[in-house]
């Protein structure tokens, strides 16, 4: 070992019971038995090497724990340590004063002020060393600092509990909302500039905040707000469920109406006629963009606002649900030089989030992508996105005709909705493009008949198109609490698992919600897809020129190997991932 590394890395003579205060950090964890000599050794030089803090290297080369070495600074600089964090322990006063944002990057939290002689905030913080946290925390609560040293992890969870009790606060502003203030903010909405000028201190911006926050933090993707006769029914829909959340007394309704309206930029004093907008707001550091849709009815205004989180990261196949050989024929599809791909299912199936992880896996510098949506709901990277205008006539036709102007090698259509844009997307396809689009049927073999049904030669549906793929969504079993039970045989005979092929050998265990406070109560957390892809051979292409019935296509299909949506979600209620009951409330169009 080298003479000055042993020297740096021997502990000193100390006194039983003597403070620690002052002392190297490799002496301390030493010294509390937490690290061997030798591994200090060898960290003192991986630091010499790489530079860095000590305990960091340590923790690094997993030779102790964050909070080993927290402990040990803890010593070093006479600070208290805790292992953990309550909720309870955080003033809601302080919190306001910190955003999460920087709570989650400088791993801190603020508890409380303390008057023991000089007033002073105890903030509990991961990195005692981080001094230029400490000091914008201080400038943030206007107080001197006192540090208490906690895990990082300990912090964190502590940050999404207080944050998650402040976005639960509607209920509790509901009720603070006396008549006289409601009078005051209801008089301040019918004025948009003064309502523009406002505080956010007003009790209905606060209100609405909260709704989106909490929206935003329960993954809501849209927020229902509907006028009652007595009341406003607030609900979101959380992997594709309504769930209600909150019932404001019906005096707020006009207010919380307005204030939404001025967000979205509409016109608050039209209240006969449905109107669209836009908000963009941030919550909780990430971009969320907002449909809003207006809506009159027989007890006053509608108002349905979809969230899209622009900071999400966009799904690959894989994660979307597909199975290997799904996956296999899938990419076999997107990577073709020409034809069309169709997507099919019915509205929220999660069609357009396929198409962008097709094009994703695709895209590349050498490639002219090009699509049309109804909206652009994400925005790709290196892709011309053109959204539809039907007020200055852009629609998928017109904009599919200009596109083929633009030398294109890729072109993907949000919807073929009638017979002009599928002739054209044909056409593209015939002239050497590759054409991605969605259409709304129930199955894969109903697409080539809904081409035929929208007056597009039968021909011309059998050699542009390439494959189908049709998908629904399922909720996932909360890995919490789901309940493994044997099913009756019925119920596998329901969902395709008990046919005379595929018999089980023995009884298998699966699985049903239960619900638990992971998963609200549902039983269920997260969605994933079920799929089947038909490939359009010569036989299948002689089939639609002949213009057979869906049912003919799909049993020629299911011959040649194709495996149903049923037959799909059977294997993903076998594998625990979802139910037989989520299985059959997507599926059972198809049955009847």
């Amino acid at each position: 070992m080298d003479r000055t590394l042993a020297q740096a890395a021997a502990p000193r003579a100390k006194v039983p019971g003597a403070s620690l205060a002052g002392l190297p950090i490799g002496e301390i964890l030493v010294a509390q038995g937490a690290v061997p000599l030798e591994k200090i050794a060898e960290a003192l030089a991986v630091q010499a090497e790489r530079g860095g803090r000590l305990g960091e290297v340590l923790i690094s080369l997993k030779a102790c724990s964050e909070e080993q070495v927290l402990k040990a600074l803890a010593a070093q600089l006479e600070l208290p340590y805790q292992m953990r964090l309550a909720p309870d322990e955080v003033s809601p006063e302080l919190v306001k004063l910190v955003p999460i944002n920087f709570a989650k990057q400088a791993k801190l939290m603020p508890l409380r002020i303390e008057t023991d002689g000089d007033a002073h905030a105890l903030v509990a913080i991961a990195d005692p060393l981080d001094s230029s946290a400490l000091d914008s925390v201080r400038l943030l609560l206007g107080a001197s600092i006192s540090p208490v040293l906690v895990p990082s992890q300990a912090i964190l969870d502590c940050i999404n509990s207080v944050y998650d009790r402040a976005a639960n606060e509607a209920e509790q502003l509901v009720g603070d909302l006396e008549a006289g203030d409601l009078d005051m903010v209801a008089h301040e909405l019918e004025e948009p500039q003064d309502l523009l000028d406002s505080s956010d201190e007003a009790p209905i911006i606060r209100l609405v905040n909260s709704l989106l926050f909490r929206a935003a933090k329960e993954r809501a993707s849209d927020i229902h707000i509907e006028p009652q006769e007595k009341d406003i029914c607030v609900r979101f829909r959380v992997d594709g469920v309504l769930q209600e959340v909150i019932r404001p007394p019906k005096r707020f309704q006009n207010s919380i109406a307005s204030r939404v309206k001025i967000m979205g930029g509409l016109n608050i004093a039209e209240k006969r006629l449905p109107q669209d907008g836009r908000i963009r707001v941030k919550l909780a550091g990430r971009d969320i963009d907002i449909r809003l849709s207006t809506t009159p009815t027989v007890f006053g205004e509608r108002i349905v606002m979809r969230l899209l989180d622009k900071s999400a990261v966009l799904l690959d196949l894989a994660e979307i649900g597909m199975d290997k050989d799904h996956l296999a024929a899938m990419e076999g599809l997107i990577h073709k030089a020409n034809g069309i791909v169709l997507v099919t299912g019915p509205t929220g199936s999660g069609k357009t989030t396929t198409l962008y992880a097709a094009l994703s896996i695709i895209n590349r510098p050498d490639l002219n992508i090009m699509t049309i949506e109804d909206p652009v709901e994400y925005q790709l990277k290196g892709i011309s996105q053109t959204p539809v205008s039907p007020k200055i006539d852009l629609t998928f036709a017109n904009g599919l005709r200009s596109f083929l102007r633009q030398d294109p090698d890729v072109i993907m259509v949000g919807e073929i909705r009638d017979r002009e844009t599928a002739e054209i997307a044909i056409q593209a396809s015939l002239t050497g493009h590759l054409v991605f689009s969605t259409v709304h049927t129930n199955d894969a073999a109903g697409a080539i008949t809904r081409l035929i049904d929208m007056g597009v030669e039968a021909y011309l549906v059998g050699s542009s198109l390439i494959g189908v793929l049709a998908q629904r969504l399922v909720r996932v079993l909360c890995k919490e609490c789901r309940e493994a039970y044997l099913p009756t045989p019925e119920e596998l005979k329901e969902i395709g698992l008990a046919t005379e092929k595929q018999k089980p050998r023995e009884p298998r265990m699966i699985y049903r919600p239960k619900g638990c406070d992971a998963c609200n109560g549902t039983g269920y957390h997260g969605r994933t897809g079920i799929y089947e892809i038909m490939m359009v051979d010569d036989a299948i292409r002689e089939l639609a020129v002949k213009k057979v019935d869906s049912g003919s296509i799909k049993r020629a299909a299911v011959q040649k190997g194709m495996r149903t949506l049923m037959e799909d979600g059977g294997r993903k209620v076998l594998r625990g991932i979802t139910s037989v009951a989520e299985v059959l409330s997507v599926t059972q169009e198809d049955l009847a």
